[in-house]
């Protein structure tokens, strides 16, 4: 077939038609496979599960139940299993002391790279799911403009997210914190900040705001909004656009700690160089320049979409490890059908029931997010430890 003979020109309009029909489509598939937040549910907790996420025996909760002082669940086919919202109190009585200290503030974590691809927003999600596991009081701030962090808390950004739900009026100089924004997720113990193509304005309206009052520093809007949200949880978690923009610069500098998701390829290695290229240049020209300074108390490089299979990714991997050396976590997040299984259902694997698929890819792919979480506990426990230090509690 001769291509000349099948082109055919697109209007504008044409490209309206086609967002039309693919947000009727995108409708049609959310009514069928993603129910509204307030029908989706966090998966159900078996007796084993809940042991493993108390770090305790399983008899003990057994033991426990005979005191009638925390949620029983509920017996179905002679097995006890508790919702979310039911395991929470098990798990911080049991866990109590890995819980925020009196007088510690939330730990903000931006996970950040300026290129598509890398399980940039699965990483930011599923953390705070893992944290949320934990029993840590946490919050996720969608910044990215496509909203693929909201959808996966099962809000639609085209229908179902409006101004007063995103970050857009506190960048906008119209609200003076993010407090506002805040909105319960189906996950019992993670509040959202949606975001949605609106969004995009914050790019014309922080600049806007720079020209018209020099002395505005307009990268550090959001975090002066994080205050007050920093004294109710215990974790933030904010997702970034994959680029360096107004609103990435805002989410690099409001942070405590950042990771970066980097896939061991030559490609995503070779951005990654600019990413801290660009970052390095960035802070020097808002900050240094200034006579500011600014650090973080970790920053995570995160070997995501490993596949087993790739011999060249080997070599990568040592770039990579070079390169970067201790900043690397000591785990991979490996490429499975688990996660590619929960992305088509519009989820994490922390979103999969057990049995759901194969029980040996389903261990490989939560064994590596479990052990994600529990490294980044680590040093969030680390630096409530410091904070509290500083303070001379």
């Amino acid at each position: 077939m001769d291509i000349k003979q099948t082109i055919k020109r697109q209007s504008l309009a044409d490209i309206e038609t086609t967002a039309q029909r693919v947000s009727a489509m995108m409708g049609g598939i959310r009514s069928a496979m993603l129910s509204p937040t307030d029908r989706k549910q966090a998966p159900i907790v078996t007796t084993n599960e809940l042991a493993d996420l108390c770090g305790i025996d399983k008899r003990r909760i057994n033991y426990r139940l005979t005191r009638g002082d925390l949620p029983p669940g509920t017996v179905r086919s002679n097995r006890r299993e508790w919702t979310m919202e039911e395991a929470l109190p098990w798990i911080r009585t049991f866990r109590a002391d890995s819980m925020r200290p009196p007088g510690a503030a939330a730990i903000t974590i931006t996970v950040a790279n300026f290129k598509g691809g890398v399980a940039k927003t699965v990483t930011a999600v599923t953390l705070a799911q893992g944290l949320a596991r934990k029993g840590l009081r946490t919050a996720v701030v969608d910044l990215d403009p496509q909203g693929s962090a909201t959808t996966l808390f099962g809000v639609l950004p085209d229908t179902e997210v409006d101004v007063e739900h995103t970050a857009m009026p506190l960048f906008a100089g119209e609200q003076p914190d993010l407090d506002y924004a805040f909105r319960p997720t189906y996950w019992p113990n993670i509040d959202l900040v949606c975001a949605a193509p609106l969004l995009f304005g914050a790019e014309f309206a922080l600049p806007a705001r720079q020209s018209r009052d020099p002395g505005f520093e307009f990268w550090r809007v959001l975090d002066r909004g994080l205050d007050n949200a920093r004294e109710k949880y215990d974790v933030i978690v904010i997702d970034t656009p994959p680029s360096l923009s107004y609103v990435t610069i805002n989410a690099l500098l409001a942070a405590d700690g950042l990771i970066v998701p980097l896939p061991p390829s030559a490609i995503d290695f070779a951005s990654s160089a600019q990413f801290w290229e660009l970052f390095s240049d960035l802070t020097n020209q808002l900050l240094r320049n200034r006579g500011q300074d600014k650090s973080f108390e970790f920053i995570d490089v995160l070997l995501s979409r490993v596949e087993s299979s790739d011999t060249a990714s080997t070599v990568v991997r040592q770039w990579i490890l070079e390169a970067y050396g201790e900043k690397v976590l000591p785990i991979e997040i490996p490429k499975t059908s688990a996660t590619s299984t929960a992305g088509a259902e519009f989820g994490t694997v922390y979103d999969l029931a057990r049995g759901s698929i194969n029980s040996k890819t389903f261990d490989r792919a939560r064994d590596a997010y479990d052990r994600m979480c529990e490294l980044v506990e680590q040093q969030v426990q680390a630096v409530w430890a410091l904070q509290l230090n500083e303070m001379g509690a």
